[in-house]
């Protein structure tokens, strides 16, 4: 699980990565509102920690914008503002849960297990469904209008992230580093080659779904509806 940890306050910010990281998660981290926004866009996370007072931009303003960018990343604010307005602010604009500071980081972690509970697109479903789309991970098989048809295993990793992530524009060394793993040596060809064996399968199930290339970028996954 990748997580964005997103905290002026430099202590704090390298505290938590540390302690993150002995449980077990991959961890981002920086220190400023725009730059956030860079990391969010560029890369794809489970899960956003999110401080609410920050340089250049503050945290209400990212999450509204990333949530008008249909990114739909969970976020857990971190704050020192406390009073219930803070927090009914939060939420409205879309946070997934708000935790004052000071807190405990078993607590930070107890809130932490608990969206992973929540069935949302990052978990780890059975079944993921988009536009005219169904996908089984478990049994790879990509299904639509009746028709079906099977996926190998990048192709269906390819697949998921790509369901997870619907019209969220995804940088090429992402999808390397997410199917092929962030140290493993592999040219842009492969993935170009994969994207095009993804392709066909859509259009074997007769799916409206398309894979677009955003030039200098990587893909985007549209829906027409």
């Amino acid at each position: 699980m990748r997580i964005l940890l997103v905290e002026d306050d430099e202590n704090l910010c390298q505290t938590l990565k540390y302690q993150l990281e002995q449980q077990g998660f991959q961890v981002d981290t920086c220190m400023d509102g725009e730059d956030s926004l860079f990391y969010i866009r560029e890369r794809v996370h489970d899960l956003i920690l999110l401080d609410r007072m920050l340089p250049s931009m503050d945290g209400i303003t990212v999450l509204k914008t990333l949530r008008k960018e249909k990114i739909s990343t969970p976020v857990l604010l971190l704050t020192a503002l406390g009073e219930l307005q803070d927090k009914v602010t939060g939420l409205d604009c879309g946070a997934d849960d708000y935790m004052v500071k000071p807190f405990a980081f078993a607590e930070l972690m107890a809130r932490i297990r608990c969206l992973q509970r929540r069935p949302r697109k990052w978990e780890s479903a059975a079944l993921l469904s988009l536009g005219d789309v169904t996908y089984d991970i478990d049994q790879k098989k990509l299904s639509a209008h009746g028709k079906e048809c099977s996926l190998s295993k990048r192709e269906g990793d390819l697949m998921e992230i790509f369901l997870r992530n619907p019209g969220q524009i995804l940088p090429r060394q992402t999808l390397l580093s997410r199917v092929w793993g962030p140290e493993t040596e592999v040219e842009d060809g492969n993935l170009d080659n994969y994207i095009y064996f993804l392709r066909r399968r859509l259009r074997s199930v007769e799916s409206q779904l398309e894979l677009k290339a955003v030039r200098g970028v990587g893909y985007q996954l549209e829906v027409y509806r």
